[in-house]
């Protein structure tokens, strides 16, 4: 007798919702289609010589605790290098304010994890990160979305004369996706000021601040409220996605919380990945690396943009990120990308849907393109392919 295993699952599960960018990955990983639907880093940016030397004095030199089991809260030196590196940007940490983390993904669901309840109130953007999203609603959050910074206050007030105060506020303010926009210096004061206000947490994901092509570097949300902001990082857009790794960055008494979460988890994240991570921070490598990873994205954005430009039919616009991964484009408020997509990939080129992104069901007339991972050649082709989609689709709508 079969079992039907649907009557068996928990609430919360009931609830999971498949993500839209992996349910893609069979169509536009097949021959001949150019993706723009990935968050993949371009290959060419892998450091593989020098892990190649790291990995091999690692395990010479310290192969029986590389291969181990590891602490839960990360291996030392790695959060030692990390550490510095915060401090240099104006914070005031030290490694036992960070836990390492099984990507930043991980990171987002343990935070999610610890902090909400059934029902609890999570502010993000409109749009904002699918990933965060899936994992707020998991834990079975409500999501209420800000379109714009200056809303926030707005919302927030609006949710708290319900008596329904907000746990926290969801941001990405450096290159955010999918929208690849940055926050200023004056809406991240605005957000502290808000969540002091209203005595509410922010959740700072911060995964592309260092890849910046112009412009002032902004302070971290969390040198500005360190008291009420909880930091995630990962290695996963500027290093190699492979290992795997990311981190917490909070108050200490947050990261106990956090390492007990983590141990009925996965005990520990990977502890070769971390030992040879440590030494190429040590070794000073990750800086080098990271200037020639930016000075490729930037070209890349910069041909992206000029084709986009060339070729996008009237009444089509885009994000112009300074840096980051990813733009966001609007077609005419009429329009569905749902349909686009399904000419789209008839040309061979892809792209996601950006009402995935947006928590209240908007956005219908959005998609993300992400800009890193195509070569070059690519990166023009798939713009005329998408141009001419468009022109068959609003053809076809006329």
């Amino acid at each position: 007798m079969q079992v039907d295993f649907n009557e068996f699952l928990s609430a919360s599960a009931k609830g999971m919702k498949p993500s839209p960018i992996r349910a893609l990955l069979s169509v536009v990983n097949q021959p001949g289609v150019i993706s723009f639907a990935g968050g993949f880093p371009n290959p060419a940016t892998f450091p593989i010589e020098d892990l190649k030397n790291i990995m091999m004095e690692v395990l010479e030199e310290e192969g029986t605790k590389a291969l181990q089991y590891g602490g839960t809260d990360g291996n030392a030196q790695l959060r030692e290098e990390l550490a510095k590196r915060y401090v240099r940007d104006g914070l005031d940490i030290d490694k036992d304010n960070i836990i390492i983390t099984t990507a930043s993904q991980q990171a987002i669901d343990l935070t999610a994890k610890v902090l909400l309840d059934p029902g609890d109130i999570v502010i993000c953007g409109l749009p904002s990160y699918l990933g965060a999203l899936q994992a707020f609603g998991t834990y079975q959050a409500k999501l209420v979305g800000a379109e714009k910074d200056e809303e926030l206050e707005a919302v927030v007030r609006a949710m708290c004369l319900a008596g329904k105060k907000p746990k926290f506020i969801y941001a990405i303010p450096d290159f955010q996706n999918p929208t690849g926009l940055t926050m200023t210096i004056e809406q991240r004061e605005y957000m502290v000021r808000i969540a002091r206000k209203y005595d509410i947490l922010i959740l700072e994901d911060s995964p592309y601040k260092e890849i910046r092509f112009e412009g002032e570097h902004m302070p971290y949300i969390y040198s500005m409220a360190p008291e009420r902001t909880i930091l995630l990082g990962t290695f996963s857009k500027t290093f190699a996605p492979g290992f795997r790794l990311g981190w917490i960055v909070a108050p200490k008494e947050f990261i106990g919380k956090i390492n007990i979460a983590k141990q009925s988890a996965d005990l520990c994240s990977p502890t070769f990945d971390q030992m040879v991570a440590a030494r190429y921070m040590k070794k000073g490598l990750f800086e080098k690396n990271l200037v020639g990873t930016v000075e490729m994205y930037r070209g890349k954005r910069d041909l992206m943009l000029k084709a986009l430009e060339e070729y996008m039919p009237a009444g089509v616009t885009w994000t112009k990120p300074d840096g980051g991964l990813f733009l966001l484009v609007k077609l005419p408020e009429w329009c569905d990308a749902k349909e686009l997509f399904d000419i789209a990939i008839k040309k061979n080129v892809a792209f996601v849907i950006g009402e995935a992104f947006f928590c209240d069901g908007s956005g219908k007339n959005t998609f993300r393109v992400n800009y890193s991972f195509m070569d070059d050649e690519g990166i023009v082709e798939g713009v005329k392919r998408l141009a001419s989609a468009i022109e068959e689709f609003i053809f076809m709508k006329k």
